[in-house]
C-alpha cells in the first residue's frame, strides 16, 4: 500500500512474534508506573549488533539483564548481583553501548538519592554469537562511574551513544521542582564530568501565582544523522501557586534546545546560545526562544514524553495534556487525563515552522506515549496499553489512525521501546509488562511488529 502519487509506503504494522521474558516480574504501582516499564527508561530495551537486550527486575527484586538474537524467543538471562532497594517505580534499569569499546553499561536503582553502575568486559558486544553470557563478563556493582563521583541525588540516566563511539549519560541533579540537568561522559577509556547545563532558579510567573525553583523535565537526548543532539523538554515547577487548582500538575510550556557540539554549547530554535555545559550560565526558563508550544500549568501537561529526529535532522516530540475544551484547568491530573487527555505530535517542517496535530484517540490513561518514526518518516504513537496509532509523512501527518489495539496483551500502561531496533530492522519491538494487582508479580513481554519494507 502506498501515499497517494509518492511513491511511499503508509504507516502499518505487522504482528511477527511475541516472547515473554519472566512468567514473574517484580509488579507494584508508584508514581502512576511500573519500575520494569517506566517510559523515559533509556534504554531498557536495545538491539546492538544483532542481538536485543532487556533489563528488569525479578519477583524476588533482582536485577537481570538478557539478551537474544531477534527473531528467536528464546532470552538468555544473566542476574546480577543487586537487588532493587525501595519500592519506587523511579529505580529504573537504564542501559547503553560505548561502541568504542564494545562494552555493555548499565545504571539502576535510584530516586534523589546514590546510583549503582555496572559495566562489563570490553569487547562484549562486538561479537556476541561467540562471546559467553554469565555473570563473569560483568564488573562488580559500583555507586560511581569507575571511580567518578557524581551526585547523591541522581535520577533519570538516560545512556547515549556518541557519533564517535564514546558514550553520554544525562541525569538529574537535585529533585522535583528543583534540579538541574548533568551530562557525564565516557570516551572508550574513562569517564568525565561535563557538568550541570540546566538551571533551577529565575522567577516563573502565571496568572495564578509565581514560582522561584523548578527542574526541566527532558523528553529525550537524541543524535540526530548529522551528530546534531536534540532535546525536547518541559518545565516544573516547585511551587503550586502557579496553578488553579492543586489537584493538578505544575508542568509548562514545551521547549526544545539542540547541540551542534556534544551537548556542550546549548541552542535554541533560533540558533542563539542560551547555555555552557558546566559553565556559569546554563538554561533557565527566562532564556528567550526556547518555548515553541506554549501550554500554562493548568491542564496537566506530562513531563518526559517522547521525541524522535526524522531522516533529515527535523525534530518532532509527542506531548499529552487535557486540552481546555475540557475545561480551564484540571483539579485530579490522573481523573483528568485518564477522562480526557489527548496526544498531540508536534513537529519542525521544512520551511522552519512548527506544527501541532492531535491524535483522535482518547488516552485513556494518565501515562506517556511513545514516538518512532520508520525509514520513510512515518510516525507512530505507542499508546498506553500497546496500542499504536501511525500517520504517514506525505499528508503532513493529518491521517492518524489506530492501527493496533492492544486486545489480548492485557498491558498495564506504558512500553519500553527498543529505538535502534527501529532504524536497524525496520522492526517496532516494545517491553510491557502485564496487569496486575498490589504486589502480585506478572510477565514481561517483549512484543515485535514489521514496519512497512
Amino acid at each position: 500500500m502506498t501515499a497517494a502519487g509518492s511513491g511511499l509506503l503508509s504507516p502499518e504494522v505487522t504482528l511477527l512474534d511475541r516472547t515473554r521474558l519472566d512468567a514473574t516480574a517484580l509488579y507494584f504501582v508508584s508514581y502512576d508506573g511500573l519500575v520494569n516499564n517506566n517510559s523515559f527508561q533509556k534504554n531498557g530495551l536495545f538491539t546492538h549488533r544483532g542481538h536485543q537486550y532487556a533489563a528488569w527486575y525479578t519477583a524476588t527484586r533482582e536485577a537481570v539483564v538478557a539478551r537474544r538474537e531477534p527473531g528467536r524467543s528464546g532470552w538468555s538471562a544473566v542476574t546480577l548481583p543487586h537487588r532493587l532497594k525501595s519500592d519506587d517505580s523511579h529505580n529504573v534499569i537504564s542501559m547503553g553501548v560505548s561502541t568504542a569499546d564494545g562494552r555493555l553499561h548499565l545504571n539502576l536503582d535510584s530516586h534523589s538519592d546514590g546510583f549503582f553502575y555496572v559495566k562489563s568486559v570490553a569487547g562484549l558486544l562486538d561479537d556476541p554469537a561467540s562471546t559467553p553470557w554469565t555473570p563473569s563478563v560483568f564488573g562488580p556493582v559500583q555507586t560511581t562511574l569507575d571511580g567518578l563521583a557524581l551526585t547523591d541525588r541522581f535520577t533519570y540516566p538516560q545512556f547515549v551513544s556518541t557519533p564517535e563511539g564514546g558514550l553520554q549519560l544525562s541525569y538529574r541533579v537535585g529533585v522535583s521542582g528543583d534540579g538541574r540537568n548533568a551530562l557525564a561522559e565516557y570516551d572508550g577509556s574513562a569517564w568525565t564530568a561535563l557538568g550541570e547545563w540546566t538551571s533551577s532558579t529565575g522567577t516563573y510567573t502565571s496568572p495564578h501565582g509565581s514560582s522561584t525553583a523548578r527542574n526541566m523535565y527532558l523528553h529525550g537526548i537524541d543524535y540526530d544523522t548529522s551528530g546534531r543532539l536534540h532535546a525536547f523538554f518541559t518545565w516544573r515547577e516547585r511551587d503550586a501557586a502557579v496553578m488553579c487548582d492543586g489537584g493538578g500538575l505544575t508542568n509548562h510550556d514545551t521547549g526544545y534546545v539542540h547541540s551542534a557540539d556534544r551537548g556542550r554549547t546549548w541552542r535554541n530554535d533560533a540558533g542563539a546560545v542560551v547555555g555552557t555545559t558546566g559553565g556559569p550560565k546554563t538554561v533557565a526558563v527566562t532564556d528567550a526562544g526556547l518555548v515553541v508550544d506554549p501550554l500554562g500549568p493548568d491542564h496537566s501537561l506530562m513531563n518526559q514524553e517522547s521525541q524522535w529526529t526524522d531522516s533529515t535532522g527535523l525534530p518532532h516530540a509527542i506531548i499529552s495534556y487535557v486540552p481546555g475544551r475540557f475545561g480551564p484547568y484540571t483539579t485530579d491530573y490522573v481523573a483528568d487525563r485518564t477522562a480526557h487527555g489527548r496526544a498531540f505530535h508536534l513537529r519542525k517542517d521544512p520551511s522552519g515552522s512548527w506544527e501541532k496535530t492531535e491524535i483522535p484517540l482518547a488516552l485513556d490513561s494518565s501515562q506517556r506515549t511513545r514516538l518512532v518514526l520508520d525509514r520513510y518518516d512515518n510516525a507512530y504513537a505507542i499508546l498506553p496499553y500497546g496500542r499504536i496509532a501511525g500517520a504517514s509523512r506525505t499528508t503532513g501527518y493529518t491521517d492518524w489512525t489506530l492501527l493496533y489495539d492492544g486486545r489480548g496483551l492485557d498491558a498495564f500502561g506504558e512500553v519500553v521501546v527498543d529505538e535502534p531496533r527501529v532504524r536497524a530492522d525496520n522492526v517496532l519491538s516494545f517491553m510491557y509488562q502485564e496487569r496486575s494487582s498490589g504486589t502480585t508479580p506478572s510477565a514481561l513481554h517483549v512484543i515485535d511488529f514489521g514496519l512497512p519494507a
